[in-house]
């Protein structure tokens, strides 16, 4: 079985054709979902798919590209959805300075304003991370309680390696598929027992479908990789991503 730890279901293309998108998905496996929301609106959407279907989770978070946009009183609506029972992350939170929407200092405001939340709360959180490597470990170095995941990793080894030192787990998206990635590379290095597999569904479509909306189903395509890199079966990566899933997130 496989767990798909990063997809929008809010989004219209996918929240309209929900039923067929979870059936697709359980045809190739993949039994487990994590709504992962972007700002307070969207977070709240996954919670309204979580409570409605036993096999999707959900998180809240603010993406750094909607850092300019919070309003006053936005972490205590974190801390008010949190203690929802299908809400099992906070996140999408972190630092793009490839696109920079938000100005870096918002950024980082927001980033650690987040962080923080889930220190006192001791849940894990999801993170984002384009061109930010030395401020993403210098922040998350200042929280040394707070664990999660490295969403749709794009960075190199060092990276990686400083991120396992402090705990957290690795995960890739179908970029991992794409030809002349290095990502490759990097997953050849990350224990077994530090991986996670997503899709940022409706984003990232892997191979052989790049190009195409993305959806969680696909995620098998990115383990299929995984399996390949590892030079393990399929059922070895999907049965340690399942567990590692479990373990982060607490679920069931």
């Amino acid at each position: 079985m496989l767990t798909d730890t990063h997809c929008h279901l809010f989004y219209k293309e996918l929240k309209n054709d929900l039923d067929a998108i979870i059936s697709r998905a359980i045809d190739m496996k993949v039994t487990r979902f994590i709504c992962v929301g972007t700002n307070i609106e969207d977070s709240k959407e996954c919670l309204s798919i979580s409570e409605n279907n036993d096999n999707i989770f959900a998180s809240v978070g603010v993406h750094p590209h909607d850092a300019q946009n919070v309003l006053e009183g936005y972490i205590d609506e974190i801390y008010e959805l949190m203690e929802f029972e299908s809400m099992v992350a906070i996140g999408e939170m972190g630092l793009d300075y490839f696109r920079n929407i938000s100005e870096p200092l918002i950024q980082e405001k927001v980033f650690r304003e987040q962080v923080k939340v889930a220190q006192d709360l001791n849940r894990p959180i999801i993170f984002h991370n384009r061109e930010a490597d030395s401020d993403i470990i210098k922040v998350l170095s200042d929280y040394p309680d707070v664990i999660g995941v490295a969403h749709c990793f794009s960075s190199n080894l060092e990276t990686a390696n400083a991120l396992l030192e402090m705990g957290y787990y690795i995960s890739f998206s179908g970029n991992l598929t794409f030809k002349n990635s290095h990502l490759p590379d990097i997953a050849k290095e990350i224990p077994l027992e530090r991986l996670l597999v997503e899709t940022d569904s409706p984003y990232l479509s892997p191979e052989p479908h790049r190009g195409k909306k993305n959806e969680p189903s696909r995620v098998r395509f990115v383990a299929e990789k995984l399996a390949e890199i590892k030079k393990i079966s399929f059922e070895d990566i999907a049965k340690h991503t399942h567990e590692n899933a479990s373990e982060l997130f607490q679920l069931p």
